[in-house]
């Protein structure tokens, strides 16, 4: 509905042709009393009659040209051209036997020498040739470093405590070396685990394949193994003992004993002077560096039996604690195992070479001690190389 020059218009504004309704157009209004202009909702204009048209004359027939029945070039080479044929070829027939095989020509004898040379001298292993690979090996490890420098500096570090605080008390009940005993208790165990990690670090790693495989001899193996483990701890607890041997002379020789009273067991009297003997100094240096390099020797025939670090190490903690620690609480009806179990322990092994022995009266040098800890590390160093031989790796 909408308002047309002051009427109201109810047509509608619907467009029939979108279904929508449309606005009305925009644009000035006619003024009141003019006529009705067209537009989309006005009323439409008169058409006017259109003149007398003449009538058309129909079109002529038109007849398709005819169809060319020969192709021309261009619709020749507009064609498909057809695909090559992908199938393979059959194969000829084949002798299920095939020809007869030429026979290669036999090789030219070549003179001597004129084969291939290597330009690495190739000779022949030899035991000194495992000796220095063992060498290599101990050498540039860091547990070697570890264990041997924490084994100095208990064994030097404890015998200097010791010298500092008895400097100025003059005890003459004691052999002058003997203070060196304390810190070599604790020092060993430091070479009873470099001993065991000498050949079971290369079981834990894996490096004893290569190690076989580049030498298959197991037995020369182990013997270079163990000679050079022997060597390399017997001469460092040696030069360490060596050096508190010579600190301990210096600060407890030479203190003054009364004529009158017989010297303790042990100790050793030059001219009314304490002083050290030469089975002394022998037993305090060379004795006990030869002894714990037994047991080091020990724990390496032990770890190659048991192939395991932990397992090793702990089997040689016990086999020198234990047998002090049990004698010590065997009841009395036991007396005579409980010192045969005390004198050959490790403790009174080395307290006995450094003329100190925590058993008996009479003056013991270690002697004893020493051998039956040879036959035991020769016995478990056999047992090693019997089952090195027999086991796989």
């Amino acid at each position: 509905m909408r308002l047309t020059n002051g009427a109201v218009d109810y047509r509608s504004t619907l467009d029939p042709r979108q279904s929508l309704q449309q606005p009305a157009a925009a644009g000035p209004r006619s003024p009141v009393g003019a006529p009705a202009r067209p537009g989309p909702y006005g009323p439409p204009p008169v058409p006017a009659l259109p003149a007398a048209v003449p009538p058309v004359p129909p079109a002529p027939a038109v007849t398709p040209p005819p169809r060319p029945t020969a192709r021309t070039p261009d619709d020749r080479s507009r064609a498909r051209r057809p695909r090559p044929s992908r199938r393979r070829p059959p194969r000829p027939a084949r002798d299920p036997y095939g020809p007869p095989q030429a026979q290669p020509p036999a090789p030219h004898p070549m003179p001597p020498g004129a084969g291939f040379t290597s330009r690495i001298p190739v000779r022949p292993a030899r035991f000194s040739h495992a000796l220095r690979s063992e060498w290599t090996k101990i050498r540039t490890v860091r547990s070697t470093m570890w264990t041997l420098g924490v084994m100095l500096l208990l064994v030097i570090g404890i015998d200097l405590l010791i010298v500092a605080a008895l400097h100025n008390h003059h005890d003459t009940s004691t052999p002058v070396l003997a203070p060196g005993l304390f810190g070599l208790l604790l020092g060993e165990i430091a070479v009873l685990t470099l001993g065991a990690l000498v050949i079971t670090s290369e079981y834990g790693t894996g490096m004893i394949r290569t190690t076989l495989t580049t030498c298959p001899s197991r037995s020369r193996v182990l013997a270079a193994k163990a000679i050079v483990f022997f060597l390399v701890s017997f001469v460092t607890t040696t030069l360490a003992c060596a050096f508190t041997a010579v600190v301990n002379n210096a600060a407890f020789g030479g203190q003054p004993v009364d004529p009158g009273l017989t010297p303790a067991v042990g100790v050793a009297v030059h001219n009314g002077v304490t002083a050290a003997s030469g089975g002394e100094w022998l037993g305090a240096t060379a004795g006990v560096g030869l002894y714990v390099a037994l047991l080091g020797l020990l724990a390496l025939s032990v770890g190659s039996l048991l192939r395991h670090s932990a397992g090793a190490i702990a089997t040689m903690l016990g086999a020198v604690l234990l047998p002090l620690i049990v004698a010590l609480f065997l009841p009395s009806s036991l007396e005579s195992f409980r010192e045969g179990m005390i004198r050959y322990s490790a403790p009174n092994g080395l307290a006995s070479l450094y003329h100190v022995p925590m058993i008996g009266s009479e003056n013991q040098n270690g002697t004893h001690q020493l051998v039956m800890l040879a036959c035991v590390t020769a016995v478990a160093l056999v047992s090693a190389f019997t089952a090195l031989n027999a086991r796989d790796v």
